[in-house]
């Protein structure tokens, strides 16, 4: 961090154990994510509630170069906010999953979702349960009748435009999954 951590605590006495255990969460999300500006932690104790015990809010807000990262956990929503360390530990947690996504996005590492290979049904052996897929790409695809998704086997057609999840088979490549393209077929 380029600039000290700031902890402030309101309507609660310091304690140097929780204080110790802020500096080393914020000490964490340092080492995790090397670009962070400056920390800001503040604990309160907003209320006092007869019947409800003392329930604690944690704000903390993480300065980065183009962002800033502010995660605040109310009292009203986690009773387990009786206990001051809980509520850190679970503000902390918020905002290191936070920084784990933008980390995951800098690296380009965020999850995308591929296309779904298209073909055309080539060949159908009904009297046997498998047909072949003709794929985009001039592969010859095995799939079985139980891998057929949203119509009954024996209402495919040779023709017909399929989607697909391909992966090797024993017998070269196969189809884990088909499901008819063109809606207006009748459904099983």
């Amino acid at each position: 961090m380029q600039i000290p951590l700031q902890l402030t605590f309101r309507n609660i006495e310091a304690s140097e154990r929780l204080e110790l255990y802020v500096r080393e969460r914020a000490a964490k999300l340092d080492n995790f994510c090397k670009t962070i500006i400056s920390c800001r932690v503040v604990l309160e104790a907003p209320h006092k509630h007869k019947h409800k015990g003392c329930l604690y809010h944690a704000s903390i807000e993480v300065t980065l170069p183009k962002e800033t990262i502010t995660v605040n956990r109310e009292p009203d929503l986690h009773q387990a906010h009786q206990d001051l360390q809980v509520v850190v530990r679970d503000t902390f947690d918020a905002v290191q999953r936070q920084l784990r996504n933008r980390v995951s996005r800098q690296k380009g590492q965020v999850k995308r979702h591929g296309t779904v290979p298209l073909g055309t049904i080539s060949v159908l052996f009904p009297e046997e349960d498998y047909g072949r897929i003709l794929g985009a790409d001039g592969a010859d695809i095995y799939f079985h009748r139980n891998s057929v998704m949203n119509m009954a086997f024996d209402k495919l057609k040779v023709g017909m435009e399929v989607h697909y999840s391909e992966e090797q088979g024993d017998a070269g490549p196969q189809a884990s999954w088909v499901r008819v393209v063109d809606k207006h077929q009748s459904a099983e």
